[in-house]
């Protein structure tokens, strides 16, 4: 059972991406979703979503908050959600901390955030201002643990460092661009980081923004908003990478998608992969990876392709 490490919180192996919250998926889609993802996740484990104040301008948390309140599922689900940069000119600074916490707690409807992400660096704003915001958070109960997305390794090391001098709540988790086609920037510097402090990984873009679903081929046309993002990987590598996906997935008789999603559930730091669907049958596409166990010659022959 994944667990985030220095905190009680055990969570699902795949973390639901509430991206597609309001933007994909319309609202009653979205209770879909959420409906069928919590029901593949063992009772033994918490649901893991996550979300941001910027997904939708709100919208994507306000329909997580609905959800959580209707099917009264706030005490199972694992939320975590971010203060985002939006067009603050400040976007951590301790006032717009805050401000956005206290929005997100009421989009969310509930009196607390179990993982409280600062969404993207502020080189505007002293380090120890927007850590000192997140410790009050902490301390005042409305947050359990605060994490980092998108730092550098100089940065989360500088940050880390005053966590611990000044006793401050300490970033227990990073949300990095991670996948199969996307490991040199994570792992030649802030896996390292992340390593050494203990801190867990929850990688975004975990399917290489729809590429490794296997839909995105040369000379293909593909309806969806993801399509020219997933486009800029066609080419050798991506071809090789999902040849090696369809490889295995046949030998499990599941999808790719399961596939890539549980290799990288499997590598060393991280927790749980971010992945979404906007729909039932997008994430049914993804379930397969909660129960599926890849063979070492199998997680070889992911890493040989994807170098």
């Amino acid at each position: 059972m994944p667990s985030l490490p220095g905190t009680d919180l055990i969570v699902s192996d795949l973390c639901f991406g509430g991206n597609v919250f309001g933007w994909t998926a319309d609202e009653p889609t979205s209770f879909a979703l959420l409906d069928r993802f919590t029901d593949a996740v063992p009772s033994t484990e918490s649901p893991f979503v996550d979300s941001a104040e910027m997904y939708g301008n709100g919208l994507s948390e306000q329909i997580l908050g609905r959800w959580m309140a209707e099917r009264g599922m706030r005490d199972r689900v694992t939320v975590a959600t971010k203060a985002s940069p939006g067009d603050k000119e400040h976007p951590l600074s301790a006032p717009e901390i805050r401000a956005a916490a206290e929005r997100s707690l009421r989009n969310l409807q509930t009196d607390h955030i179990d993982l409280y992400y600062a969404h993207y660096d502020d080189a505007t704003t002293p380090l120890e201002e927007t850590l000192t915001a997140f410790d009050e958070l902490v301390r005042a109960g409305k947050v359990r643990h605060v994490a980092a997305s998108n730092y550098s390794p100089e940065r989360l090391t500088e940050a880390l460092d005053i966590q611990r001098d000044q006793g401050l709540s300490p970033y227990v988790a990073l949300q990095p661009h991670y996948n199969l086609m996307e490991r040199a920037a994570y792992e030649d510097g802030l896996r390292d980081v992340v390593a050494d402090r203990g801190l867990g990984t929850l990688p975004y873009f975990s399917l290489a923004k729809g590429f490794l679903t296997g839909k995105y081929r040369a000379g293909e046309t593909i309806d969806s908003p993801r399509a020219k993002g997933a486009s800029a990987y066609v080419g050798e590598k991506g071809d090789r990478v999902l040849a090696a996906l369809q490889q295995v997935a046949a030998a499990h008789g599941t999808t790719g998608s399961a596939v890539a999603l549980r290799w990288l559930a499997d590598r060393p730091t991280v927790v749980a992969p971010i992945a979404s669907g906007r729909s039932v049958e997008q994430l049914a596409d993804l379930l397969p990876m909660l129960d599926l166990r890849l063979a070492d010659d199998e997680r070889d022959l992911l890493d040989r392709a994807s170098e």
